[in-house]
């Protein structure tokens, strides 16, 4: 199944953001196709992805751990473009994103969880709540796979 990262598609080199109007065009057609997978959290066009999804999958892990996940990342890829980061972008300290990340909590888990909320009834929603939970999902779709 075809995977998209929203961080490619949001950023141009040098760290410039593709205009929204830009990113409405580009996911909306990306949800057309018959089978995809989309990774990232870009508030401004969530409903997109969230109305075309069967699945949605939110990895609810608590902030300290997704601060030090983002630090360890700008750690490990510093000065080199990351894997799923378009060209052109080297990983930075960044301290406004950090701060998005610790607040992300009070100023964007609740309006996520509303919408996930009003969906439920209708598509798949999993919350995943920890790295391990995470591990097991993954562990589970790999064993069925394997068996089928």
């Amino acid at each position: 199944m075809p995977v998209f990262h929203l961080d490619v598609l949001h950023w141009k080199p040098n760290w410039e953001p593709v205009p929204k109007e830009e990113q409405i065009l580009i996911q909306t057609d990306l949800v057309k196709k018959p089978q995809w997978i989309i990774d990232g959290n870009y508030g401004g066009t969530l409903e997109i992805r969230l109305e075309a999804a069967d699945t949605i999958i939110f990895l609810d892990f608590k902030r300290a751990l997704c601060l030090y996940r983002v630090m360890m990342r700008a750690f490990k890829y510093r000065h080199t473009q990351r894997p799923d980061m378009c060209e052109g972008n080297r990983e930075r300290f960044d301290l406004s994103f950090y701060k998005w990340v610790w607040h992300f909590p009070k100023d964007q888990r609740p309006r996520i969880i509303e919408k996930l909320d009003r969906l439920s009834s209708e598509k798949n929603v999993i919350w995943l709540h920890t790295p391990k939970e995470a591990e097991e999902f993954i562990d589970r779709i790999i064993y069925k796979k394997r068996v089928s």
